[in-house]
Order: structure tokens, then C-alpha cells, then sequence
């Protein structure tokens, strides 16, 4: 049989190259008995941890036995008194803010027994006191005769050990004997109390007993040097004073107590407030995670068997309590990163496309800048960016291998190709766990840590039913129920009634993300005919183009060519290489661009070098590898090509192309209106408010007079005149009227002029006259003359008075081309203007021809 391996989860177990190909999965047949070995040594282990528990019970008993079998002695008042309070200490427990647990006050007095009293003493002392405390627990009713016996016999072998050892000769003789058998006592009693508990516990659990007494147990060494010191502080006093004298600290002693229990207890507050606030933060993420998961139906509970898997796989590696946290929290997280990953990817129901595949990528580098945000007390975050690296340094995002890759993260990396294997999905069904197994067994050493698979293979059959025996119900989504409104919404729904006909079950179809997608896009297309609609400027039109457009397509460059006779020539050029480009002068039918222009078809994901002119220099370089080009169509023909340009090869898919098709239909007639007002503007003539001749007539009128009067050695006078404060007079009277003055304006000017003379309209309210063969002095008496005629004819027909700036240039003496001679008569004209505000003010509206100052004498 053989499986496509395609998504995220699966792809850890091959290489990239493979990603295309269907990997043929090996069936191994000495799988099916994996679980006898996993069962045998599972039961094993728990054997040897009650045998041992067994062990250490009965060797307690038979020491505090022999204990008080050998009782020689009558008590003393001094060991009643420490007996009674070793007994009441059991109840006063301390602590530091730690799940690890406490301690209570009555080592103290085991400790001082040690020193002041012989071993049978001691050892009854200890168990009393330890039963004390076992039966002042909260949870004393819940404890079993087992733990019960398991507590005393362990308390009996400590401290008969640690009696063992304080009294050796080798001790007692040398200089420092004292302090040397304290430590010694204290260490021994540390050890011999606190290891069996934690052999007991690693065995059952099948963990590593070393790492667990170092996370759970090792905390309590400070404490038993402490008691040690405070022991030794008492039985000095008990040798230089009497035994009464330290019991009158034991009040002091309270009180030091119950302050640290306040202390504690707020601090424990504080840590609870965290712990709450914390792991409402980690509900919100689990949560946002299982909603993402859910949306595919094949893999609801994949998060939840993932964790299982990890965690028992980690208790056997010996990870302490930190990475375990840890690892519970990146087992739900791990494909949080798959927010950033099209819908379509994920639920693709046939095999991956390498750019498909680099989407799916990105998704553990995703995951863990989100999840960087919570501030975990754990290292999460590692776990969840490297969980699809590999053993051999093949993996991704980073390409570490080996022992850099975190603990957590090779655990999860295995368990979570196993449970995808045996899981369904869209492109194919599980497979058998036993051959998942395979699978991952194969890949040991490349893929995966070969410790990591060695105990899934031994434990798996036994993991899959610890799964299966947590498994949770699944997150019910109510995406099928059909709600029936009582009264007909008035939305302006159309009400339609088709008798005999029976409903249609509803379709089941992840429409949800395509909606999103599909209104994303509308939106962003309206947006762009909206745009193009209100422009007739070619440079506006494509300009709002390219913003809009990418959004919708990417793209490293962007050119416009338009057809002119035979070849496409740049309109518009953004995006890298834009020189390049701007300099191209493309013939119809080469090239990629002359291709779809000739043709009237698109090309998809073309090579952009192959455009005529391009790279014809071999010192240039083009990091553009990509093109995706349509054609602009017109009424009648083609209007020029919309070209596209990546620096990634082959990124551009068929929806880049349909919706470029898209835009390219309404840029298309954006361009043909803006061709036409274009064309239409520039052979237009006369102004239309003034129906004088306008600039471009202007223009072309001064050259040709220009080009006379060179050539039978004429002169020739430029007069530029001006309305002044024609805003103030369109904000007294408004635009119509305004407009009414500029025509009588023209008539004056039109009317005082001679026959071959030349008016036209500037623009806005300048004029300009083109007086031909006139001297400096002629001109300078028709220009008056011209001036004075306008005055007379706005007064008479709108009854105002106005002003007029005027300039003037002569030829050759002051400009040889047109554009120098209305240059210097707007200089003159600005400059008069400037001289008769100074004398009279600013001027007004209403003022009378009479206070007019001369106006310059013409040079």
C-alpha cells in the first residue's frame, strides 16, 4: 500500500525533495508484538517499585522493633520533653513558596535527639513524631496503611543510619569531632530520608529516579543544615548551662515560625494570583488553538493525543519539571503558527506544491512570535519553533541538528508524525499503528532522536490506549442548525414559494474562509474601479493602480506599455529596475510584453529578460525572475500591456492572474477615456469661457511670428496684462460674474487690436496680445491705448472700475524664442504691480480711473 505523505505534520518524516512523491510505507511485521515487551516491562517496573517499598517497611519495622525490644533505660524528664515537643512540632510545617512540599518543625528535635540521646531513643522519638504528623494531616484519612508503614519504616532506616554514622570511631577521635559529625549526621539523614521516597515514586511513574529526587527532593537540603545548626546551638547550651535553658527559646522559635507562615502565606497568595492569571492567559491560547484545530474534522483531538504521547515520553527521558511544563503547553500550541497559513493549504485535499509547501513553513516561526507574547514561565517558545527540525539537520525553520535541538521539541517532533500517520486525512486514510510506528523507526537518526523512538516503540501500544482513555469530548461547533425567524425579516428579501418541492440538505462545505477571502477581494476591487473611475490623468490613474493592485498581487515591479503604431512604449514604470524599464521601446510581437499585445493573451510566470532591450548590457542585473503580463483592450484593439514583475520565480498562480484579468478589464477603460480626454485636450484650440485662442494656439502663433520677423528683420512686442484682485471681486459677486468680466475683458482687448494682431487667454486672468512689426515706441502708445479701451468697455457694460498690471517684452532686444519673451513680460507685468500697490494700497474694488498712477514708461 502506499500513502502521499503531504502536510505540515508528515513532511518532518521525508525530505523536502520528496514533497511531489508518494512514500511507500513499510509494514513491520514484528510490530504487532511490541505491546508484550512494552507490558512485561511496564509491569516489571512497578514490581520492583513495591518490592522495594516492601523492602524498606520491613526493614524499619524490624529496626524501631529491635528498637524497643532493647529498651534498657528509664526515659529522663529531658527526653519526655523533647519527645512531647517533637510530637506537637509535627503539626508546624514550613516551607518555601514550591509545589515541592514542606517540612515540619520536629526535625529539629530529631536532630537534637541525635546528639543528646542514645539510638533506641532516637529512632522511637522519630517514628512517634512521624506518625504524628502523618495522622495531623488534612489528608489523613485518604492515606493508605501501605504509605503509612512505607513512612515509618523509611523514617526508622534514616535515622538509624544517620545514628549509624554520627557515632563512628573514625569521627569521634579526630581534632574537629563535633562539627564534623553534625555534618556528616545531617547529610546522612538528608539522604537515607529522602532518596526511597523518591526511588519509590520514580520506579512507579517510570521516570529516572536521579531526576526526580533532584527536582522534587533536593530543595530540602538547606533546611537539614539549618536544623542541623539550630540542633548543635542546643546541645552546646544543654553542656555549658542545662537542658532546661534552650527550652526557653522554644517560644521564641513560635514566634519566628508564625511570622514566616504570614510571610509564606502572602507570598503563596501572590504566586496563586500569578498562577491564576497565567493559566487564564494559557486557557485563551489552548482554546484559540483547539478552534483552530477543529475547523478540520479529521484531526479534532490530534492536539490532545499529542499531549499524552509527549508527556509520558518525557517523564521516561527524565525531564524535569520546567521542560515538562513546557512541553504540556507547546503539545497544544505548536500549530498555533498555522493562523498565517492559507485556509486552502491547510485543508488542500491533494498533494502539496512546492510553493505551497514554503507557506507551510513559515507556520513554526509564526507560532512562536505569537506565543513570545505570553511570557511563559517555561520555555515554550523554543519547543514550538523547532518542533519540525531534524535529527540530521534537514529540518526547518533554523537547520540545527542533534543535541541543539531542544528536548522538547525532538519528543514532539516524533510524537506528532506518529499521531498524523494514524490519523485520517483530506488526502488519504490512517494508517495502521503499527505501521506508523514503522515509519518513525525508519527514520531514526535522520529524521528523529533515536531515544525518543526507541521508547515509542516500546511504549506505543501502551501510549495509544493512555490516549485513548483521555480523550476529551470533541469541540461541538453548531454549524448545521437552520434558524427559522417567526415573523419575515423586512430586509428586502425576495419571498418565494415553490410548492411540491422538498428542501435540499445543506451542503457540507467550509465556505466560512472562503467568504472572508472572496469579500477581502471584492472589497479591494471596488475600491480600485471607484478610484480609476474618477481620474482622466494617465499618471493619476496608474499611479492609484499600483497601491491598489498590491494588495491584491504581488509584485517587485510594475510597467504599463501602450501601444504607439508599432511598439509598446513605457507610460508608467514602479518597482525595481524602473530605468530599465522606463527606456524599453518594445516592437508589437517580441518579446514577452510585444507577445500579449500581438496575440491579445496572457502570459503567466514569463521570463523577464527576454524583453527586447532589456538586458542588452551585460554590466547590468536584474534580480526579476518572474512575469505575469495581460492585455489592455480598447473598443477596438489593444491598447498597451499591464506587466507584473517578482524577484521569485514562479510565484504568480492562476488567481494572480484571474484577478489581474480583472483589473487589467477596468484599468483598460480608466486609460482609453484618459487617452481621449488627452487627445482631446491637446487639439483643442480656443479657450472655451473667452473663445479666444488658448495657450497652445498661443504658442504655436508667437513662434511662426517669430520666425517672420527673423526673417525680414522685423520687430515685435509681447503685451501681458492681469485683472487685479479678481478673488476678492469673484467673493464680493461670485464665479458668473467673475466670468463676465474676463469675456468683456477679451472683447475690449480684441476690439482695440488691429486686424493682424494676435489676443489670447493665458489662462485664469491673464491675456497676452502679439504685436508684430512695432517699435519700442509704437507699442508703447498701442499698449496705452489697449489698456484704456478695456476700462471704458467694463464700465460702461457692468458699471465697475478696475485695474490692470501690465508688462511687455520686445524682440529681439529682450528674448529671441517664445518662451523667453512671456517670461520677461510677466516679470514686468508682476513688477508694475507690485510698484502701484506700494504708492496706493491694496487695490479695491470701486476705485475710480482717476486715481490710477501712471504706469511705467515702456524702455
Amino acid at each position: 500500500m502506499e500513502y502521499s505523505i503531504q502536510d505540515a505534520d508528515d513532511l518532518v518524516v521525508i525530505r523536502e525533495v520528496e514533497v511531489l512523491l508518494p512514500v511507500r510505507v513499510e509494514v513491520f511485521s514484528d510490530m504487532s508484538t511490541a505491546a508484550q515487551p512494552t507490558a512485561l516491562h511496564v509491569r516489571g517496573m512497578q514490581l520492583v517499585s513495591q518490592v522495594f517499598s516492601l523492602f524498606i517497611s520491613l526493614l524499619g519495622a524490624v529496626i524501631l522493633v529491635s528498637s524497643i525490644v532493647t529498651w534498657n533505660r528509664t526515659p529522663s524528664l529531658q527526653y519526655v520533653c523533647y519527645f512531647a515537643l517533637a510530637v506537637l512540632a509535627s503539626v508546624l510545617k514550613v516551607g518555601w513558596v514550591s509545589r515541592a512540599g514542606t517540612l515540619s518543625v520536629n526535625l529539629l528535635f530529631i536532630l537534637t535527639a541525635l546528639l543528646e540521646f542514645d539510638t533506641n531513643e532516637t529512632i522511637l522519638l522519630s517514628c512517634v513524631a512521624a506518625a504524628a504528623a502523618r495522622a495531623l494531616h488534612p489528608s489523613a484519612l485518604q492515606t493508605r496503611f501501605g504509605q503509612v508503614m512505607f513512612s515509618l519504616g523509611n523514617t526508622a532506616v534514616a535515622v538509624g543510619f544517620a545514628d549509624l554514622l554520627l557515632h563512628l570511631d573514625g569521627l569521634s577521635g579526630t581534632p574537629y569531632a563535633f562539627p564534623l559529625q553534625l555534618i556528616v549526621g545531617s547529610f546522612a539523614l538528608f539522604i537515607a530520608h529522602t532518596f526511597p521516597p523518591a526511588a519509590v515514586e520514580a520506579l512507579h511513574s517510570r521516570r529516572s529516579v536521579r531526576g526526580h529526587w533532584q527536582s522534587h527532593y533536593l530543595w530540602q537540603m538547606p533546611y537539614y543544615l539549618v536544623g542541623a545548626l539550630l540542633a548543635s546551638l542546643m546541645h552546646l547550651t544543654s553542656i555549658l548551662l542545662n537542658w532546661q535553658t534552650p527550652m526557653l527559646i522554644m517560644p521564641v522559635v513560635y514566634l519566628l515560625y508564625r511570622s514566616f507562615r504570614l510571610s509564606m502565606e502572602r507570598l503563596q497568595d501572590g504566586r496563586k494570583h500569578a498562577e491564576e492569571l497565567a493559566s487564564l492567559h494559557l486557557r485563551t491560547i489552548e482554546a484559540l488553538a483547539l478552534a483552530i484545530d477543529a475547523k478540520d474534522q479529521t484531526t479534532h483531538d490530534h492536539l490532545r493525543r499529542v499531549q499524552v504521547y509527549a508527556l509520558e515520553v518525557g517523564k521516561e527521558m527524565g525531564l524535569s519539571e520546567s521542560e515538562q511544563e513546557a512541553l504540556r503547553a507547546a503539545s497544544l500550541l505548536h500549530d498555533i503558527g498555522k493562523l498565517a497559513v492559507p485556509e486552502h493549504i491547510i485543508s488542500k485535499p491533494g498533494k502539496l506544491t512546492p510553493e505551497e509547501f514554503e507557506k507551510m513553513k513559515i507556520h513554526p516561526i509564526v507560532g512562536a512570535e505569537i506565543l513570545e507574547r505570553v511570557k511563559f514561565p517555561h520555555p515554550v517558545v523554543p519547543i514550538v519553533r523547532s518542533h519540525h527540525e531534524k535529527w540530521d539537520g534537514s529540518g526547518y525553520p533554523d537547520g540545527i541538528k542533534g543535541e541543539d535541538i531542544p528536548v522538547g521539541a525532538r519528543i514532539l517532533a516524533a510524537v506528532d508524525c506518529l499521531d498524523a500517520l494514524a490519523s485520517d486525512r483530506q488526502y488519504r486514510k490512517a494508517l495502521p499503528l503499527d505501521q506508523a510506528i514503522g515509519v518513525v523507526i525508519r527514520e531514526s537518526g535522520r529524521s528523529f532522536d533515536p531515544r525518543v523512538v526507541e521508547i515509542l516503540a516500546r511504549r506505543y501500544v501502551e501510549l495509544e490506549k493512555l490516549a485513548v482513555s483521555q480523550q476529551i469530548e470533541p469541540l461541538k461547533l453548531s454549524r448545521d442548525i437552520k434558524i427559522e425567524a417567526i415573523t419575515p425579516p423586512g430586509a428586502g428579501y425576495e419571498v418565494t414559494s415553490i410548492p411540491n418541492r422538498e428542501p435540499k440538505p445543506p451542503e457540507p462545505a467550509d465556505f466560512l474562509g472562503k467568504i472572508a477571502a472572496a469579500r477581502q477581494e471584492a472589497h479591494a476591487l471596488y475600491e480600485l474601479a471607484h478610484t480609476l473611475g474618477t481620474s482622466l490623468s494617465l499618471d493619476e490613474t496608474f499611479s492609484v493602480a499600483a497601491v491598489r493592485l498590491r494588495k491584491l498581487v504581488p509584485f517587485d515591479a510594475m510597467a504599463v506599455y501602450l501601444k504607439q503604431d508599432d511598439k509598446l512604449l513605457p507610460e508608467f514604470v514602479n518597482g525595481e529596475n524602473f530605468r530599465l524599464f522606463a527606456s524599453l521601446e518594445i516592437p508589437i510581437g517580441q518579446g514577452l510584453s510585444g507577445w500579449v499585445a500581438e496575440n491579445n493573451k496572457p502570459i503567466l510566470n514569463g521570463n523577464p529578460s527576454v524583453e527586447p532591450g532589456y538586458l542588452n548590457d551585460p554590466s547590468k542585473f536584474s534580480t526579476l525572475r518572474a512575469t505575469l503580463a495581460v492585455p489592455l483592450e480598447g473598443l477596438g484593439d489593444v491598447l498597451g500591456v499591464l506587466a507584473l514583475y517578482s524577484a521569485e520565480k514562479d510565484c504568480y498562480t492562476r488567481d494572480h492572474l484571474r484577478i489581474l484579468q480583472t483589473v487589467g478589464g477596468k484599468l483598460s477603460l480608466a486609460v482609453e477615456n484618459a487617452l481621449k480626454y488627452r487627445r482631446a485636450e491637446a487639439s483643442a484650440t480656443t479657450d472655451y469661457l473667452t473663445d479666444l485662442p488658448n495657450t497652445r494656439s498661443l504658442f504655436l502663433h508667437l513662434d511662426g511670428e517669430l520666425a517672420r520677423c527673423r526673417r525680414q528683420i522685423l520687430p515685435l512686442t509681447v503685451f501681458v496684462c492681469d485683472v487685479d484682485d479678481l478673488k476678492s471681486y469673484n467673493d464680493q459677486n461670485g464665479h458668473l460674474e467673475g466670468n463676465k468680466l474676463l469675456k468683456t475683458i477679451a472683447r475690449g482687448l480684441r476690439s482695440s487690436c488691429r486686424e493682424y494682431d494676435y489676443v489670447a487667454r493665458m489662462g485664469g486672468d491673464e491675456f497676452v496680445v502679439v504685436l508684430p512689426g512695432l517699435d519700442i515706441a509704437a507699442a508703447s502708445e498701442r499698449i496705452e491705448n489697449l489698456r484704456r479701451t478695456c476700462l471704458q468697455i467694463v464700465k460702461q457694460e457692468l458699471g465697475v472700475d478696475i485695474q490692470l498690471s501690465l508688462g511687455h517684452a520686445q524682440f529681439p532686444e529682450t528674448g529671441n524664442d517664445a518662451e523667453e519673451l512671456l517670461a520677461e513680460a510677466d516679470r514686468q507685468m508682476y513688477r508694475n504691480k507690485r510698484t502701484r500697490k506700494s504708492v496706493v494700497g491694496p487695490a479695491m474694488v470701486g476705485w475710480k480711473p482717476h486715481m490710477i498712477p501712471p504706469t511705467t514708461t515702456i524702455q
